[in-house]
This record gives structure tokens, sequence and C-alpha cells, in this order.
């Protein structure tokens, strides 16, 4: 597989991993880390550094991965700001 390619599928993988965090403090964080820690690195042309921040994605991928476990197994309330808005019959 190309480092590209490579680089763009563990991207999309540490997102939707992301997303499952419980929660939303963590959430937005792990969202907003990995964004701008792969915007950040976008102009790296050395195939060592590539490696190592690949590698470095990688672990933190499985580190998300068993937060999401963790953080399933003590749920918790969810916040106003995550909860559903529902329309409501005006009382008119």
């Amino acid at each position: 597989m190309s480092t590209r390619r490579q680089a763009i599928t563990l991207y999309r993988n540490l997102l939707r991993e992301s997303e499952k965090l419980p929660s939303y403090n963590f959430r937005m964080y792990a969202v907003r880390k990995i964004r701008d820690t792969f915007r950040a690195n976008k102009m790296i042309n050395d195939f060592k550094e590539i490696d190592r921040q690949v590698a470095n994605a990688k672990q933190s991928l499985e580190l998300i991965r068993r937060q999401v476990i963790i953080g399933h197994l003590y749920t918790a309330e969810k916040l106003v700001i995550e909860q559903k808005k529902t329309l409501r019959p005006s009382d008119d």
C-alpha cells in the first residue's frame, strides 16, 4: 500500500474510532487533535519521519480503541449539548 493511501486510511480510521468515544469532551478533543496533527504533518517529505508518524498514529488508534471500550463500561448521562433537539408543538 502506498504511503499516501496508508496515511489517508489511518486518518479515516482515527476519526471513525474517535467518534465512538462516549464522552463529548474526549470525542471533540480527539477529533481536533487528529485533524491538527495531520495538517501539521502534511508537508513532511522524509520517509523515516513519515514512518515514525504513521507508527505514532497507529499507537494512537489502539489507544482510542481501548478508551472506547473503557468508556462504554462506565457510561454517564449525556451533556446538554449532546441532547438531540425535538420539535414540540407550540402552546399557542
